[in-house]
C-alpha cells in the first residue's frame, strides 16, 4: 500500500480508537481532528456528510422523544412485563425475544435497561441462573437493531442502498425488513437456545452458594422485586403509543406500496416519487406532533429522556465518523477499488468481517454502516448481499465495554452474567457470536430464495 494512503489510513484509525475511549459524542468530535488533519495536513478535498441519513435520524428521534416523554415506551414495557411474569420458567427464551421486540418497535436499544431489573428478579426468584437470559437479552436488544423500522441503522441503510445502481428491483424498507426480521429473529432464538444450559445451576453452583451462607449477601441477592405492573399510566401514555404504532404502519405500507407516495413534476417533464427517506421523516415529524399535541407533552422535559440523549449522540458520531471515511474514500477510491473490488466481489464474508470489525472500534452500528456500506456499494459488492450481511454491524459485544452489557452485569446481583478473568471470556460473546452467525446465515438463505 502507498505509505501516503497508509499513513491517512492509520489518522481514520487513531480517531475511531480515540472516539471509541470517550463515547459515540467523542467519536463524532474526534472525527472532526481527522477531516481537519485530511484538509489541512495532506490537502484532502473534504467529502459529503450524509445530510439524508442525518435529518432522517433526526426525524425518528424526536418522534420517538416524544413517545417517552408522554409515557408510551412504558406501556409497551409493562406489556413485556407481563409476558415474562406470566412464564417464569421460560425467562431465558421470552426475555431476549422481549428485548428484541422492544428494540424493532421503538428504533433503540436503550429502552433494555428497564427490563434487566425485571428478568433478573423472575430468574432469581424462579431459581434460574440469571446469566441465562440476562445475557442473551441484552445481545438481543442490540440485534433488534436491524430488524427496527425506525432504527438509525436501518434508516440508514436503506438511504445508503438507494443509490446502488444494478439491481433491478431496488432495495427499500419493505425488501429490507422482510430479511432483517426473520433473520435477527432466527439468531436471537438460536443464542437463547443455547443459553438455556449455559453455566451451572444454581444449586450447583459453589461460589453461588457460598454468597447465601452471609444473610446481607442472601438480602442484597434476592432484594425487592422491581415491577412496572403495580404502576398507572395516564390515558396520554396509551395515546402516544397508538399513534406511534400508526405512524410505523403508515411508513411500512409506503415502502411495500410505492404508488400511495405522491408524485411530483421535475424538471424537463419527468416526474418523481416521494422517496422512502423524505416519507419517513415526513410522518415521523406529523406523528410526533400529533403525540406533542393530544398527549399534552412538556416540551421542556424531552430533552431530559433517554431517547433524546442516545438520538443526539447518535447524529453526532454518524455525522462525524461518515464525513471522514467519506473525505478518504474518495480521495483514493480508484486505488482502494483495484486493491479490494475483486477480492470483495469473490469472497463477499469480507465486507462482513470489515464490518463487524468498525462496528467494534466505533461501538455503533450506524456509525459502522455509515462508514462502510457506502464502500460496499461503491467498490460493487452486490446490494442483496449487504441487505442479508446487515446483522454484521453488530461486533461491539467482542469486548464487554457497550453500555448495554456494563448496565447488565451491574443489574445482575446474582454475580452470574459477568467479565472473565482474560476479559475476552465474558458472558456475551458467545451469544453474540451465535447471534449475529446464525442471523447472517439466515440472510443468505432468505436473500438467495426470495430475490
Amino acid at each position: 500500500m502507498d505509505p501516503l494512503i497508509l499513513s491517512q489510513f492509520l489518522v481514520i484509525l487513531i480517531c475511531l480508537l480515540a472516539g471509541a475511549h470517550y463515547g459515540g459524542f467523542g467519536l463524532g468530535l474526534i472525527s472532526g481532528v481527522g477531516l481537519a488533519v485530511f484538509a489541512f495536513v495532506f490537502h484532502l478535498a473534504p467529502g459529503k456528510p450524509p445530510v439524508d441519513v442525518l435529518l432522517t435520524i433526526l426525524a425518528v428521534i424526536a418522534c420517538a422523544s416524544v413517545l417517552q416523554t408522554a409515557g408510551g415506551l412504558n406501556v409497551m414495557m409493562r406489556a413485556a412485563e407481563r409476558l415474562l411474569r406470566s412464564h417464569p420458567g421460560q425467562i431465558t427464551i421470552l426475555a431476549p425475544i422481549t428485548t428484541w421486540l422492544l428494540t424493532l418497535m421503538c428504533g433503540t436499544g436503550h429502552v433494555v435497561y428497564t427490563m434487566f431489573p425485571i428478568i433478573y428478579d423472575v430468574a432469581i426468584k424462579k431459581g434460574i441462573r440469571p446469566e441465562r437470559p440476562m445475557a442473551v437479552a441484552s445481545v438481543a436488544s442490540q440485534i433488534g437493531i436491524c430488524a427496527s423500522p425506525v432504527s438509525v441503522a436501518v434508516v440508514s441503510m436503506v438511504a445508503i442502498l438507494a443509490g446502488a445502481k444494478g439491481l433491478e428491483h431496488p432495495i427499500g424498507l419493505i425488501q429490507l425488513l422482510a430479511i432483517s426480521i426473520p433473520a435477527t429473529f432466527c439468531g436471537v432464538i438460536v443464542a437463547a437456545l443455547w443459553s438455556m444450559r449455559r453455566g451451572k445451576d444454581l444449586d450447583d453452583d459453589k461460589e453461588f452458594q457460598a454468597k447465601l451462607t452471609d444473610p446481607e449477601q442472601r438480602a442484597f441477592i434476592y432484594g425487592e422485586s422491581a415491577t412496572l405492573l403495580d404502576k398507572v399510566f395516564p390515558r396520554e401514555a396509551y395515546m402516544a403509543t397508538a399513534i406511534f404504532f400508526a405512524a410505523i404502519a403508515i411508513v411500512v405500507v409506503l415502502g411495500a406500496f410505492p404508488a400511495l407516495r405522491p408524485a411530483f413534476a421535475a424538471a424537463g417533464g419527468k416526474t418523481t416519487t416521494l422517496s422512502m427517506n423524505l416519507a419517513i421523516q415526513i410522518m415521523m415529524l406529523s406523528a410526533g406532533a400529533v403525540m406533542f399535541i393530544a398527549c399534552k407533552v412538556d416540551a421542556k422535559k424531552i430533552p431530559d429522556g433517554g431517547v433524546f440523549k442516545a438520538g443526539m449522540v447518535a447524529i453526532v458520531s454518524v455525522f462525524g465518523v461518515a464525513w471522514m471515511a467519506d473525505t478518504f474514500f474518495e480521495a483514493h477510491f480508484t486505488e482502494i477499488k483495484n486493491a479490494l473490488a475483486g477480492v470483495v466481489k469473490v469472497y463477499p464474508w469480507t465486507y462482513a468481517l470489515a464490518l463487524f470489525v468498525v462496528s467494534k472500534l466505533v461501538n455503533s452500528q450506524a456509525a459502522a454502516i455509515a462508514a462502510m456500506a457506502p464502500l460496499g456499494v461503491q467498490l460493487g459488492v452486490d446490494p442483496k448481499v449487504m441487505l442479508a450481511l446487515l446483522p454484521a454491524s453488530y461486533g461491539y459485544f467482542i469486548l464487554p465495554t457497550y453500555a448495554s452489557d456494563l448496565a447488565c452485569i451491574g443489574f445482575d446481583r446474582s454475580g452470574t452474567t459477568r467479565i472473565g478473568k482474560f476479559v475476552i471470556n465474558h458472558s456475551f460473546i458467545i451469544p453474540g457470536l451465535i447471534g449475529v452467525g446464525t442471523a447472517c446465515a439466515v440472510g443468505m438463505v432468505l436473500v438467495k430464495l426470495f430475490y
